[in-house]
C-alpha cells in the first residue's frame, strides 16, 4: 500500500481551513483571530524544529543520547507539572522528577522488552516517541492529581488537623485526599480507554494506518500504548505525592506553608 506524502503546497491548503474559525470569530466577535493564528504558527514552527531534531537523532540512533533526550523531556515535564499545579518548584522538584523518571522509564522499558520484543531497548524509533506519549499523558495526570491533592489539603486543613489530633499519623490523615487525587489523575485516561474504538479512533492508531501499517497491527500497538499510559500516569502520580510528603510536611505532620504558590 503506497504512503502518500503531504507536499508543502498541499499543507498550505490545510492552512486555508483556518479561514472558517477566523470567519466565525470575526462574525460573532469571539476575538480568537490573533490567538488562533499565533497558536497555529507557534505549533508549526515548534513541530518543524522538532522534526529536524528528531531526524538528526534518528540518524544517529545512539542509546545514551536517546536516554539524555528522555531525561530532558522528563525535566520539563516535572517542572511544568509543579508550575501548573501552582506549587513551589524548589521544594518539590527533586521528589517529583525522580518519581516521574522512574515510573515512566520503567513502564517504557517493560513495553519495549516484553511487549514489542525489541532487541535494542533504546532504539530511537521506539524510545523517543513512546516516551513522549507516556510523559505527555503523565503530565496531564500529574497536574490534575498533585494539584488536587495539595489543594484539598489546603482547603480542608482543619479537618486534616483534626484527624491528626485524634491519633492518626500523617499517612492515615492524607489517605482520603490521596484516593481522590489519584482518581482525578486517571479520570481522563480512563474516559479515553472507555471510548476508543466506539466513539473515536485515536490519533496514534490513525497515524499508523495512514503511515501504511495494517489496522490489526495498529490496534495492538494502541492497546499496548493505552495500558502503558494508564499505568505510568497512575504510578507517577502516586509516587510523586508519596515522595513529596517528606518535603511538604514537617515532623509533626503540618503542611509547609512555603509549598503553595501565590494563587493559594
Amino acid at each position: 500500500m503506497p504512503i502518500y506524502d503531504i507536499s508543502y503546497t498541499s499543507l498550505i491548503f490545510c492552512f486555508f481551513l483556518l479561514a472558517i474559525p477566523i470567519f466565525i470569530s470575526r462574525k460573532i466577535r469571539l476575538e480568537l483571530e490573533k490567538s488562533t493564528l499565533a497558536a497555529v504558527f507557534r505549533m508549526s514552527i515548534q513541530l518543524f524544529l522538532a522534526g529536524l531534531f528528531l531526524n538528526f537523532i534518528f540518524n544517529l540512533n545512539n542509546g545514551f543520547l536517546n536516554l539524555a533526550c528522555v531525561g530532558v523531556m522528563t525535566f520539563f515535564a516535572s517542572y511544568t507539572t509543579i508550575k501548573s499545579a501552582d506549587l513551589n518548584v524548589k521544594k518539590l522538584f527533586v521528589p517529583i522528577i525522580l518519581s516521574i523518571a522512574f515510573s515512566n522509564l520503567a513502564v517504557l522499558l517493560y513495553v519495549n522488552k516484553f511487549v514489542i520484543n525489541l532487541d535494542a531497548l533504546l532504539d530511537t524509533r521506539y524510545l523517543i516517541p513512546l516516551a513522549g506519549m507516556l510523559l505527555g499523558n503523565a503530565l496531564r495526570g500529574n497536574v490534575a492529581g498533585i494539584g488536587d491533592f495539595y489543594t484539598d489539603i489546603k482547603r480542608n486543613e482543619n479537618r486534616y488537623l483534626y484527624n491528626l489530633s485524634i491519633g492518626a499519623d500523617m499517612y492515615e490523615a492524607v489517605l482520603p485526599y490521596l484516593r481522590k487525587s489519584l482518581r482525578a489523575a486517571v479520570k481522563l485516561t480512563l474516559a479515553n480507554i472507555y471510548s476508543i474504538g466506539i466513539v473515536a479512533l485515536p490519533e496514534i492508531m490513525t497515524g499508523q494506518i495512514l503511515g501504511g501499517a495494517s489496522p490489526l497491527v495498529a490496534i495492538k500497538y494502541q492497546i499496548a500504548i493505552m495500558i502503558a499510559i494508564y499505568v505510568s500516569t497512575l504510578l507517577s502520580t502516586i509516587l510523586s505525592i508519596l515522595a513529596s510528603l517528606r518535603t511538604a510536611f514537617d515532623e509533626y505532620g503540618l503542611v509547609n506553608k512555603e509549598l503553595y504558590g501565590k494563587n493559594f
